[in-house]
């Protein structure tokens, strides 16, 4: 390779404090340019860029019909000893209405004291609605109001809609994230650092990595936010990964370090022996987990994009702290990044680094001496796990999913009760052509005649344009608008009613509204799954045919991560949708899986299972290229990353783990997915199914044809340095300072 990691190594690690201090500056321009430029980068708005059913309805409707203030809110009054003919029931709605109208912000109040609206009142008449147009975004001020109203002389008040709903999912979602992140992931990793190392210096210094990884990545989405969308999830997921990846990286680096100084290296030595063996596998594992982020950036949804987009940031900058900054870290520091040695475990820690572990070492034996029945005893059970996949739903977890202190959820429960099959999303079917003439005259009589014989709808609205050409039929559709319910309704709507009633009229006949928003997003995302599998597992068969000079192992590689993400698939549907271990788990059971999970489990499982890969299979090249003995490097090679590699996927289990023990159903999907995964990862695949696979093919792991000879020689496996003529001496364990 023309770029040198270890030269890298060798050229930080012989200017330490010009490097510390570039990366201070760049630290510092982050902070100001966060401070500056973040809050307009990002939005909490998605959007899907490619232009299906609902969107085409939406510029219809926009184009057709002058745009008039629509209800986005609706409050329930309600009250088990008066009806809405009650004078008390009046006088307590009134003055509900003026207390909003003193607030500023209702635009106006649809009560049935104006209109006298029957749709208005409940069928027992002992509640109301009231829909409200906003005149903003703003609902707070409107929510503590109906919270300070509910409970007084009686009455149960509550609130529900749109922007209410946006608000509590935003509120619930910064609480779970805050609470994984912070409170559970955090201080997970550094204990997990903290034993894996076995002294304080030595697990603090990926943690901080991590968080300088973080600072940086965002800096870097807010300049990108200037010129695109960028959704406000992006720092989130820049949390999570730089602190998954920033903290996995150093710690295969700082391992490799210690390995070396316990092998008699002088300090600068050690620094360019692991810049040449560990930083070289550390960067094709950076440029595995991008590829697989890229994935994401194929599918036309800003989030998914922003997302991938965060992931890619912090990869790439994580990348270059772990080449760069690390190792002028290591010379500043020397023998004093094991300082704070933890007893007992320290001293153990520090002796073991790069060796074999006891455990591990019986554990790839006995798989080795009977690799047949190890490869098919751990296929079948990751298979057995998988088979839940082929049931799997998707969908959206909508209001009903929300826990019932929020008053949207509240609210909401309150309407369905009241008023089941209203809703402040209706679905609006908008019908362009000659809708004078007697046959589009006849399908509309026919469509809304069968609209008023479905469930899943309320009563329609029939607006017709100024030019007349065109006809919007707006129409309630019951129970959670994001809900099983709802969307198959759509389903129904656009596949069944509308053909039915029009058939082979020249009209254009579109469905818009949230509801149909959802599920053109559901097909979206289900359209490109196979895309992103496909483009995926093309760029990672490639990058690893190049960087072992094999096509054997990329192929063995690809299949064995794709029988953990589908096992994770598997037993996410098993737990969610069939509700098996969800209450023991804390989780709650629902209709369907989130749409966007399974394509943003696969990038983000095959990229981080890749970066384990790599960085096994680099050790395992590593003795094989020293021995020629393939059995002994895969046992060696297991052997003693096993440690490591268990290490750094329990950190990721700990920081995704924290999102699963949130409220949120997407994040406690998410969360779960990923834990599971990983730690099916690290234990199953890595320590079975890679020794016995390896151990079945022999030599043939390294096969690469004649025609694939032109490709680079990369040698990810790097080259270890020779044992030094004192490696006779005591490994350094102390925790006094080094001098080199």
């Amino acid at each position: 390779m023309s770029f040198s990691t270890d030269g890298l190594a060798r050229a930080c690690a012989g200017h330490p404090k010009r490097t510390l201090a570039g990366w201070l500056v760049a630290v510092l321009v982050s902070f100001i340019v966060i401070a500056l430029l973040l809050g307009d980068a990002l939005t909490s708005e998605g959007d899907v860029t490619s232009n299906p059913e609902s969107k085409q309805a939406e510029a219809l409707i926009h184009e057709s019909f002058p745009p008039e203030p629509t209800p986005s809110e609706i409050v329930v009054v309600r009250s088990d000893r008066y009806t809405v003919d009650d004078p008390a029931f009046e006088a307590k709605v009134r003055e509900l209405s003026e207390r909003g109208e003193a607030l500023g912000i209702v635009a106006d109040a649809q009560s049935y004291y104006a209109s006298e609206e029957e749709a208005l009142v409940s069928k027992d008449r002992h509640a109301t609605m009231v829909p409200l147009v906003m005149r903003s975004d703003e609902v707070a001020p409107l929510v503590e109001l109906v919270q300070s109203a509910d409970g007084q002389d009686g009455f149960q008040v509550s609130i529900t809609g749109s922007l209410t709903a946006d608000a509590d999912f935003e509120k619930l979602s910064e609480e779970d994230l805050q609470k994984g992140e912070l409170f559970i992931g955090l201080p997970a990793a550094l204990i997990i650092l903290l034993l894996v190392f076995g002294a304080v210096v030595a697990g603090l210094v990926p943690v901080l990595l991590g968080l300088l990884s973080i600072v940086i990545a965002v800096a870097l989405t807010a300049l990108v936010g200037q010129a695109f969308e960028v959704s406000f999830f992006v720092v989130n997921m820049i949390s999570a990964m730089g602190l998954a990846l920033g903290i996995d990286y150093a710690l295969f680096i700082l391992s490799r370090f210690r390995e070396e100084r316990g092998r008699g290296l002088e300090k600068i030595d050690a620094i360019v022996a692991s810049g040449a063996t560990a930083s070289r596998a550390v960067l094709f594992s950076g440029m595995a987990f991008v590829l697989a982020m890229c994935g994401m950036l194929l599918v036309p949804d800003t989030i998914l994009r922003s997302l991938a987009l965060g992931a890619i940031l912090v990869g790439i900058v994580s990348v270059l702290a772990a080449l760069t900054l690390l190792p002028a870290v290591l010379s500043l520091l020397g023998n004093r990044v094991n300082a704070g040695r933890i007893p007992v475990i320290g001293r153990r820690a520090i002796s073991s680094a790069g060796s074999e572990g006891r455990f591990w070492s019986w554990l790839v034996g006995g798989v080795m001496r009977r690799p047949l029945l190890s490869l098919v005893a751990a296929t079948a059970l990751l298979l057995a796990a998988t088979i839940p996949l082929f049931s799997i739903d998707t969908g959206f977890s909508g209001l009903s999913t929300l826990p019932d202190r929020f008053p949207s959820k509240q609210g909401f429960d309150a309407l369905n009760r009241d008023f089941p099959g209203t809703g402040v999303d209706p679905a609006q079917i908008v019908v362009q052509g000659d809708v004078g003439s007697a046959p589009v005259q006849t399908a509309i009589a026919e469509l809304t005649a069968s609209l008023a014989n479905q469930d899943a709808f309320g009563s329609p609205a029939q607006p017709v344009s100024d030019g007349g050409d065109t006809v919007l039929i707006s129409v309630p559709v019951a129970g959670d608008a994001d809900g099983t319910a709802a969307t198959a309704a759509i389903r129904h709507l656009r596949s069944d009613l509308i053909p039915q009633a029009f058939g082979d009229l020249e009209t254009t006949v579109l469905v818009g509204g949230a509801t149909a928003e959802s599920v053109d997003y559901f097909d979206i995302v289900g359209n490109w799954l196979p895309i992103v599998f496909a483009f995926v597992l093309g760029l990672s068969l490639i990058l690893l045919t190049v960087a072992f000079r094999s096509i054997v192992i990329p192929a063995v590689a690809i299949a064995l991560n794709l029988l953990s993400v589908g096992a994770a698939y598997g037993l996410l549907v098993l737990v969610f949708q069939k509700g098996v271990g969800d209450g023991l788990l804390g989780f709650q059971q629902v209709d369907t899986i989130e749409a966007w999970v399974p394509l943003f489990l696969f990038s983000v499982l095959f990229g981080l299972s890749m970066d384990y890969q790599v960085f096994l299979l680099s050790r395992i090249k590593e003795r094989y290229s020293q021995t020629g003995d393939t059995a002994g490097a895969v046992s060696f090679g297991v052997g003693s990353t096993a440690r490591l590699i268990t290490g750094a996927a329990l950190i990721i289990i700990a920081v995704f783990g924290g999102f699963a023990a949130g409220d949120l159903v997407m994040f406690q999907q998410m969360g779960f997915g990923v834990a599971v995964a990983l730690l099916v990862d690290a234990t199953i695949v890595r320590s079975i199914l890679v020794p016995a696979s390896m151990k079945l093919l022999g030599d043939w792991n390294w096969y690469l044809p004649s025609w694939l000879h032109w490709l680079p020689d990369v040698h990810v496996e790097g080259q270890a340095a020779a044992e030094p003529a004192a490696a006779a001496t005591k490994p350094p364990e102390s925790s006094a300072p080094a001098t080199g």
